[in-house]
């Protein structure tokens, strides 16, 4: 625990009144928050992210956690002697990866934070797409990105054909908190390992969030000169695109942010994950820990 001790009790109140117009603005509004990066490995870190969680419930908002696990599935293929292939930043998944991917996500990561929320004072549930129809997937068509004409073949990497988020609306409504992997299922119930941005950003859509907010190993967006953006529009990420500012792994994450953002929901925010309770900071308070995309 941090010392607080040198804070006076009329600061300590200052500091908990200011929350108060947050409070009352997002009472009754659903954050979907994708959580990843290291704020999911540091020990530290993972206890304030549940903490920041069940008080974003308890001030009465519906936080929906969804959750990657790259460098898990990573640890688990090298235990059993396979090596990760990408192709495009895209991790090949024939079907005994695809087995590691479900016991590694589903399994392990899932359980790990269900059991971090419940032992900060929440009551979560682990999900993945399957539970209640929630994501309907298919194979994903990989173009070449050098070559349109050319497709790569990257087995069971899902793209989303629909999300029914009627198992977590109804979690919800009971003061249950969401934790949900990112695997889908087709049309023969063959799974789909799909990517956790992705997910996050289509859920976030469907469910008509008021925030999306990524955790990542990142202040935010950078400009050209290494200087945090805030405060974005669309169109200025848009912008930023195109003169190359943005690149690299920013791509996925952006693009879903940027799509959720022109598809209704309010705002969405890059956030440090490395910054301790960066979740409450960035929703409770005017200081930005991150970068935030307005929708207009």
């Amino acid at each position: 625990m941090t010392d607080l001790s040198s804070i006076t009790p009329r600061d300590k109140a200052e500091i908990l009144a200011q929350a108060l117009p947050y409070i009352r603005k997002f009472h009754g509004k659903t954050m979907v928050i994708k959580y990843g990066g290291n704020a999911m490995t540091d020990p530290e870190l993972q206890a304030d992210f549940a903490e920041d969680v069940v008080l974003l419930k308890l001030v009465g908002m519906n936080p929906v956690v969804v959750h990657g696990g790259g460098p898990q599935i990573e640890q688990a293929l090298n235990r059993l002697g396979k090596k990760g292939e990408f192709i495009q930043g895209m991790r090949v998944t024939d079907a005994e990866t695809m087995e590691v991917v479900e016991w590694v996500l589903a399994g392990e990561v899932q359980q790990d934070i269900v059991g971090l929320i419940n032992q900060a004072g929440g009551k979560a549930v682990g999900l993945t797409g399957r539970d209640g129809g929630m994501i309907r997937a298919q194979k994903l068509k990989l173009v070449d990105s050098t070559d349109p004409t050319k497709q790569h073949d990257v087995g069971q990497v899902g793209d989303i054909v629909a999300i029914d988020p009627g198992v977590v609306k109804a979690l919800q409504d009971d003061a249950f908190i969401p934790v949900i992997s990112p695997i889908g299922f087709g049309e023969d119930n063959e799974s789909y390992n799909i990517n956790a941005d992705v997910v996050a950003g289509k859920l976030a859509t469907v469910l008509k969030a008021e925030k999306l907010l990524l955790l990542t190993n990142t202040p935010g967006v950078l400009d050209k000169n290494g200087k945090l953006l805030t405060d974005l529009t669309a169109r200025e990420i848009d912008e930023l695109f195109a003169d190359g500012t943005l690149s690299g792994g920013m791509l996925p994450k952006i693009s879903g942010a940027l799509d959720a953002a022109k598809s209704g929901v309010n705002s969405v925010h890059i956030i440090d994950g490395r910054v301790p309770h960066a979740l409450l900071l960035e929703i409770l308070t005017e200081q930005a820990y991150g970068t935030m995309i307005r929708s207009h």
